[in-house]
């Protein structure tokens, strides 16, 4: 039993250090030229610049020049779709509470709190307020949470895009498989995105938040694979080009620091600092 935990140990070890292994010992640093060729995402709305998922956030990532905004949605009580990263308001808000069990006109009694811990004069935006602010400006990038009913908000999100004729700008992603699923057998009309923290190497397993199966005959309606950048080998950004899909990183801080990988695709808290280098 014993050799058994240790031999799971040391794989587990060698397994973590071989996906770690260009983000730590690998080339750091994106020049002009590279970061010509990449999409910038500004992550939460350029988060590092505003209060994140906010409109102002969000106007900060558009004046940026990022080519992307990247936002987080989930359902409320009554089902109106709301932009928070947590399900739950009590970090970025000065109330109390999951946004499951709460109305819209209850989440707009709070704000939206700065890094100072005090409030701002910002709410909780909704999805349709802030596909009116980015209005095609850049491209949207919406993370749908898990926690939510997923044909529910699959539903929602795909009848809200189609309201604002935002289709041809707006990209969806999730952790969660049966929100994609959904997405891709209702017939969504834009592209879907895989949000992953890693595959685990020489198996066909990945970890989103928990063990799902990983294959490409799974995840062929997906665009992009998009995995935390710290276990990400370059070996397997090479095996998903191969596949003709995609790859973004999440979540980047500024250019000279991030280690090179030959990916599509950056997710920033700062995408000023991106596009002040491009």
């Amino acid at each position: 039993m014993w050799y058994f935990v240790i031999a799971l140990f040391v794989l587990l070890v060698v397994a973590i250090v071989y996906m770690a292994f260009d983000a730590l010992f690998g080339k750091k640093g994106y020049g002009q030229q590279r970061i010509g060729e990449l999409v910038v995402v500004a992550h939460r709305g350029g988060a590092g610049m505003a209060p994140e998922n906010s409109l102002t956030c969000i106007r900060k990532g558009l004046e940026s020049g990022a080519d992307m905004i990247e936002i987080d949605i989930h359902l409320t009580k009554d089902g109106e779709i709301v932009v928070c990263h947590d399900k739950e308001i009590d970090r970025t808000t000065n109330g109390k509470g999951r946004i499951a069990d709460m109305t819209l006109e209850e989440l707009r009694e709070f704000r939206i709190v700065g890094n100072d811990g005090n409030a701002t004069d910002d709410v909780l935006p909704t999805l349709g307020e802030v596909l009116d602010v980015v209005d095609g400006r850049a491209g949207l990038l919406v993370e749908i949470k898990r926690g939510s009913d997923a044909e529910q908000i699959a539903k929602a999100f795909i009848n809200e895009v189609a309201l604002y004729q935002a289709a041809s700008w707006v990209v969806a992603q999730s952790f969660d498989d049966a929100i994609l699923e959904h997405l891709h057998r209702l017939g969504h009309p834009f592209p879907i995105e895989k949000l992953l923290i890693c595959k685990i190497p020489f198996l066909p397993i990945a970890f989103d938040g928990k063990f799902v199966g990983y294959s490409y005959s799974k995840y062929d309606y997906i665009n992009s694979f998009n995995f935390y950048y710290g276990l990400l080998p370059v070996a397997l950004v090479e095996d998903v080009h191969s596949h003709g899909k995609k790859v973004k990183v999440w979540t980047l801080d500024a250019p000279d620091s991030a280690p090179q990988l030959p990916v599509d695709g950056v997710i920033t808290d700062r995408p000023d600092l991106w596009m002040r280098s491009r």
